[in-house]
């Protein structure tokens, strides 16, 4: 099934096994059911909320089954607590994409040659022969920011499109669900991307690589390799970031079509075929008739909100998408003023005493803190978590001379602050020894002793949050509300 094309495959009768409930392996679970396959979904959770969603599911296939045109529908079974076994007679396998490759699950697909593919995967095989192009960011950090952007820019240019993958809307909804769309901005993880060969965008973009994920993937060549995937069969422009030499590496590698670009975007002033800043203005010297003399002002960097260094990148990567696109530059200008980012990823909470207390939960790794403590100096940093394999040096040692001092907690909080005493070892460091969701407020209480006026108090944790809150939404809410407590306080 490997190589075949867009609905290739005769569903009826057809054993399929989802791996997964959720936001992806349900919408797979019901399309695959309508079109007559015989669905086994395995999970291996079998708590309340995942019996609740099994009852869900099996009631509404029966439903369906039960409401004529069965000839079509196929069968619907779900197996809880049991995700590692290969149902027999399974042809093919749908996977969540967190499931990890070295699961039993997929070493007996492998050994009983059943193809496994990815919710992005039948998504891409089951959209109609007219179905809306797809322009596809990916990335370490800043995708559904990038995501976002892009999503506000083609609205702003009339067209009818909508964010959607990885950023939380399921791409077989988007595809199956019969709204008509001119072009989709879709944001695709590593995950997505190593269970999905066969997607064709009409532009990408990869907007950075740092160590992330290494657990899941193995090392940073394989992490690597997947997020290249997103360039395979580009057709029209292969967007790099030209201060990240790793991405354009991937653009070199990939296999593209005839006349695909490579479009660089830049911080700095941009080269032919790049995006760039000018004088506080975002340019571009891609999209041009002679861009090697002329280039076309875009939108200023305080269109861009908030207008932080990465955050211009994003801004940059998703401006270069849409003009591949064909969107004027009026549309660019227009779209990154309307549009807002999502909570917790650089938010501005509020001013106590003249610091600022500014929540940057989503930065779950180093490179994304790093890019959080460059936005602001000096900083009292709220940091730690679970590392997930990551080191910590380059971190401590890039932002040391912007740091007033550190409150750390978690479970890794240690990895930090051994790596804060090797290269910053003058800044005063407390180290909170417990893993409790109040910790935060005393997290918060310590970073305000340690501020002075016109210090940042930021929460860029470079660390995954389930060791204390189910999702970085849960810390920097926890974030939020020890902040608001302690302004009352001090009112």
């Amino acid at each position: 099934m490997g190589s075949q094309e867009v609905n290739d495959v005769d569903w009826q009768g057809k054993h399929v096994t989802v791996a997964g409930l959720g936001v992806s392996g349900i919408p797979a679970a019901r399309a695959l059911y309508e079109r007559g396959a015989l669905v086994t979904v395995v999970n291996d959770g079998d708590d309340e909320r995942s019996r609740a969603q099994a009852a869900e599911l099996e009631a509404w296939a029966a439903a369906r089954g039960a409401s004529g045109g069965g000839e079509r529908r196929g069968s619907l079974t779900v197996r809880l607590g049991d995700g590692d076994t290969l149902p027999e007679s399974t042809e093919l396998v749908v996977t969540a994409p967190g499931w990890k490759p070295g699961k039993p699950l997929f070493q007996a697909a492998a050994e009983a040659d059943v193809p496994v593919w990815g919710d992005v995967e039948l998504a891409w095989r089951l959209r109609g022969p007219d179905a809306a192009p797809w322009l596809a960011v990916t990335g370490t950090n800043g995708k559904t920011t990038t995501v976002r952007m892009l999503a506000s820019i083609l609205e702003a240019a009339g067209l009818r499109t909508a964010a959607v993958g990885n950023i939380g809307v399921s791409l077989l909804d988007a595809v199956l669900g019969g709204e008509e769309y001119d072009v989709l901005a879709v944001e695709l993880s590593s995950y997505q991307l190593h269970w999905s060969p066969s997607p064709r965008a009409h532009s990408a973009a990869v907007l950075n690589l740092a160590p992330d994920h290494l657990d899941w993937h193995g090392s940073m060549d394989a992490y690597a390799a997947d997020k290249g995937r997103v360039y395979e069969g580009n057709r029209v422009a292969c967007v790099y970031n030209a201060q990240d030499t790793a991405t354009e590496d991937l653009v070199r590698a990939a296999d593209v079509e005839e006349g695909c670009r490579a479009i660089g975007f830049t911080l700095g002033t941009p080269g032919p075929s790049q995006l760039g800043v000018v004088d506080g203005i975002l340019v571009d010297r891609a999209f041009v008739p002679d861009r090697q003399k002329r280039a076309q002002e875009l939108a200023e960097v305080g269109d861009v909100s908030p207008p932080a260094p990465h955050n211009i990148a994003n801004a940059l990567a998703a401006a270069a998408l849409a003009r591949a696109f064909g969107v004027p530059p009026a549309a660019v200008r227009d779209g990154l003023r309307a549009f807002r980012p999502d909570a917790h990823r650089i938010e501005h909470v509020a001013d106590i005493g003249s610091v600022a207390y500014v929540d940057d939960s989503k930065a779950t790794n180093t490179h994304a803190a790093e890019a959080s403590l460059a936005a602001y100096d000096p900083i009292v940093w709220i940091a730690g978590g679970l590392a997930k394999g990551a080191t910590f040096d380059a971190l401590a040692s890039g932002a040391a001379k912007r740091l007033r001092g550190v409150v750390l907690m978690g479970a890794d909080r240690g990895l930090i602050r051994e790596a804060l005493a090797r290269h910053a070892p003058e800044v005063p460091v407390v180290d909170l020894d417990r893993t409790d969701t109040g910790a935060m407020s005393e997290a918060v209480r310590e970073a305000a002793r340690l501020a002075r006026p016109g210090d940042t108090v930021l929460l860029a944790p470079a660390c995954a949050s389930m060791d204390m809150f189910v999702n970085y939404n849960k810390r920097g809410e926890a974030f939020a509300d020890a902040v608001r407590e302690l302004a009352g306080e001090s009112g």
